[in-house]
C-alpha cells in the first residue's frame, strides 16, 4: 500500500508538472498573439512622423502617362505632376523619390507600404475611396474616343461592332462600363485590355484596334507628339472627372500636409506656373 501511495503522488507531481508547463506554453501563445497585433497596428498607424524622420517620400507612379509623369528622351522621370510633387515636398522639406509600379497593382503597392502615395493622373471614384483616402481634386479631365484620322466611327454608337482598347485598371473602364449596353455591342462584347496606354495607341495605330478611349490629358498630348492630322476626336465622351492623391487611410497628417500646400501653391500662383508648363498650349 505504501508502495502504491508513493507512486499515486509521484503521479500526481508530474501531472501537474505538465499541466504547469501547458499553461505556460499557453501564456506565451497569447504573448506571441499580442505582439503580433501591435505589429500590425504599427504597421497600420499614421506613417508621417517617420516619413519625415527619414526624409523622403515614395511617389508611386505609371512611367508612361505622357504627360503627367513620364519618361523623357534622357530617361528622366518627368511631367505635370512630377514638378507638382517636387514642389509639394520641397515645402514640406522632403525629398521625392518616383517608384514606378503596375497599375494594376496600385492600390496594393500603397496599402503594403511600398509606396506612400499614388500621383499619377489618379481618377478619384467611388470605388477607388474604398482603398485609399483622397486629396482635394486638382485637375479635371475626360474619358474621351480616339480613332485614326480616316475611320468612319463618329459617334458612340458607331462603335458597336469594333474592337476598342482601353488600359487595364484605369478610370476609362469605369467610364465605358456606366454604358454596359454599349460595351456588349463591342467586338467580343467587350474592350480590349492593354497593361499600358502606349500600347493601346500602337494597337490602334496598327490597325488591330478601331478606337482607343483614355484620359484627355494623355490623349492630347500623344497626338500632339504623332502628329494630330493622323488621329480623331469624337465629339462624344464618357464623362468628366477629377484628378486627386491617393494616400493610406491611416496617413491623416500627410493628406493635411499635401492639401495645405497644394492650396499655398494655388494662391501665391506657383500651380498656375506649373499647369502653363504644361497645358497651356
Amino acid at each position: 500500500m505504501k508502495k502504491g501511495l508513493r507512486s499515486s503522488i509521484v503521479l500526481a507531481l508530474i501531472l501537474m508538472l505538465a499541466l504547469f508547463s501547458l499553461g505556460g506554453c499557453g501564456n506565451s501563445d497569447v504573448a506571441g498573439e499580442n505582439n503580433n497585433e501591435n505589429e500590425v497596428a504599427e504597421q497600420t498607424s499614421d506613417a508621417y512622423d517617420q516619413i519625415v524622420e527619414r526624409g523622403y517620400i515614395i511617389m508611386g507612379l505609371d512611367d508612361t502617362f505622357a504627360p503627367m509623369g513620364f519618361r523623357d528622351e534622357k530617361n528622366e522621370i518627368v511631367g505635370f505632376d512630377v514638378d507638382l510633387a517636387k514642389e509639394v515636398f520641397a515645402r514640406l522639406d522632403l525629398e521625392v523619390k518616383f517608384q514606378p509600379i503596375d497599375w494594376t497593382m496600385k492600390e496594393t503597392e500603397l496599402n503594403s507600404g511600398n509606396i506612400d502615395l499614388i500621383w499619377n493622373g489618379y481618377t478619384i471614384t467611388e470605388e477607388r475611396k474604398q482603398k485609399v483616402s483622397f486629396t482635394k481634386p486638382y485637375l479635371k479631365n475626360r474619358q474621351i474616343v480616339i480613332t485614326m484620322a480616316d475611320s468612319d466611327i463618329n459617334t458612340k454608337a458607331d462603335l458597336a461592332g469594333k474592337i476598342v482598347a482601353i488600359q487595364n485598371q484605369s478610370s476609362a473602364i469605369d467610364a465605358v462600363n456606366t454604358e454596359p449596353e454599349l460595351v456588349a455591342s463591342f467586338k467580343g462584347g467587350e474592350p480590349v485590355l492593354f497593361d499600358t496606354n502606349n500600347e493601346c495607341f500602337m494597337d490602334l495605330e496598327a490597325g488591330r484596334s478601331d478606337a482607343v478611349v483614355a484620359d484627355e490629358v494623355l490623349a492630347r498630348y500623344y497626338i500632339k507628339l504623332r502628329g494630330p492630322e493622323n488621329y480623331k476626336v469624337l465629339d462624344e465622351d464618357f464623362g468628366e472627372e477629377d484628378y486627386g492623391i491617393g494616400v493610406r487611410k491611416t496617413d491623416v497628417k500627410l493628406l493635411e500636409a499635401v492639401n495645405n500646400t497644394l492650396d499655398e501653391m494655388r494662391e501665391d500662383g506657383k500651380y498656375q506656373e506649373i499647369y502653363d508648363k504644361w497645358f497651356a498650349e
